[in-house]
C-alpha cells in the first residue's frame, strides 16, 4: 500500500485489513482518538511501535516522555516540526517495511 492510498483509508470508516499495530495506532490518531492509539502502542515493545509511541506523546506536548520513546526507537525527533509531516513520515516509512 502507498501512502496517498493508505492516507485516503482515514476518510474512511474502518482501517484497512491486516495493518501493523505501529500503522494501526497511526490510522486510529488520524480518526481523532489518540487514547486508543496510545492503548495499541504502549503493549508493544518494538522500534516501530516506540516510534509511533513516540510522535503520540510529542503530540500530546509531554516532550520528555517523547523523547525516552524516540530513543527506544532508535529515531531522532523533529523538533517543532508538523505533526502532519511527522505522521506521513513515519507512516511511509512503516508502510515500505
Amino acid at each position: 500500500m502507498t501512502l496517498e492510498e493508505f492516507l485516503a483509508t482515514v476518510d474512511t470508516n474502518t482501517p484497512p485489513d491486516n495493518l501493523s499495530p505501529p500503522l494501526h495506532a497511526l490510522w486510529i490518531e488520524a480518526k481523532g482518538d489518540w487514547d486508543r492509539a496510545h492503548e495499541i502502542v504502549q503493549n508493544s515493545d518494538t522500534p516501530e511501535t516506540a516510534w509511533v509511541h513516540a510522535y503520540l506523546h510529542r503530540k500530546e506536548g509531554d516532550r520528555g516522555n517523547a523523547a525516552y520513546w524516540y530513543r527506544r526507537a532508535g529515531q531522532r525527533p523533529l523538533g517543532d516540526g508538523s505533526f502532519d509531516d511527522e505522521w506521513r513520515t513515519i507512516a511511509a516509512e512503516l508502510l515500505m517495511r
